[in-house]
């Protein structure tokens, strides 16, 4: 049985304490000495936009870390589009990193780089990542959001952005929901937390609108995190390809699930899609 909570609050720390205090993240991470944040960096928008992770989240989860004993440090590879280090710049997040001194890695620019056979792959062979991505826990920091490819944007999609090249229109065309599988599959968090402080719908993961919906769902199961995230979007997790293949391949599960906080129809609104 897979634990998710589903908290809802105002936009604070407390509130990204309380899901984290109701998984046993201190377990999933207790084999490792330096854990990475994966943030979501797909732009230069800042949080309020609803494209790019809350500074709040990834505060609370570098306070919680650090009280385990744990290295942290933040980390996003640049996309086709957005230079990582202008976004750390532009979304806010450099200054946190200033001030609780946390570093920021862009992995595209990272010095050792290392490829991964892909085990059981829908699409890959193998995926290059940053060697540290494999010496290292990683926290997926993901967005509420929608996408026009994929459905929704999560905790999974959010890990696409570990592979270190910067052309990723080539894993597009190749269907992202088998990419986005292949990558879990081979490399999956250990720690999923979706920031719902401000999320998307319509066109996103960029263009679409911000949704103010003051909840935040974090799992040590990214499939369960996914599922229940999904279904408060108003989306059937079955119908997102990515889900349900990381599911049915072991990367989690979607269907064995104990929701702590929030019921989902008391947090659920009908997201708008495209």
């Amino acid at each position: 049985m897979s634990r998710v909570a589903l908290i809802k609050g105002e936009r604070s720390l407390e509130t990204v304490y309380k899901a984290l205090d109701n998984i046993p993240y201190a377990e999933a991470l207790a084999d490792w000495e330096r854990v990475l944040i994966k943030v979501n960096f797909i732009t230069t928008k800042n949080w309020e936009t609803g494209a790019t992770t809350d500074p709040i989240i990834v505060e609370a989860l570098v306070n919680r870390l650090r009280e385990l004993g744990k290295e942290v440090i933040i980390v996003e590879s640049d996309a086709q589009t957005t230079n990582a280090d202008k976004a750390w710049v532009a979304s806010g997040m450099s200054e946190l990193g200033e001030r609780l001194d946390v570093p920021f890695i862009n992995m595209r620019h990272a010095d050792e780089k290392i490829e991964l056979k892909v085990p059981e792959g829908r699409e890959l062979k193998k995926i290059k990542v940053a060697k540290i991505a494999t010496e290292s826990a990683i926290v997926s920091a993901a967005k509420l959001k929608t996408h026009m490819s994929t459905k929704v944007t999560l905790g999974l999609k959010n890990m696409f952005g570990m592979l270190t090249t910067k052309f990723k229109g080539k894993y597009h065309i190749r269907g992202m929901d088998k990419v986005i599988h292949d990558i879990n599959k081979t490399l999956p968090p250990q720690l999923t937390i979706i920031d719902g402080f401000v999320a998307m719908e319509g066109k996103g993961p960029v263009h679409g609108k911000p949704v103010k919906m003051n909840t935040v769902i974090a799992s040590v199961d990214p499939v369960a995190a996914d599922s229940v995230a999904s279904q408060v979007m108003g989306f059937n997790p079955n119908e997102i390809d990515h889900i349900k293949w990381s599911h049915e391949s072991g990367v989690g599960n979607m269907t064995e699930i104990e929701i702590i906080g929030e019921k989902i129809d008391s947090v659920k609104r009908n997201f708008q899609r495209i």
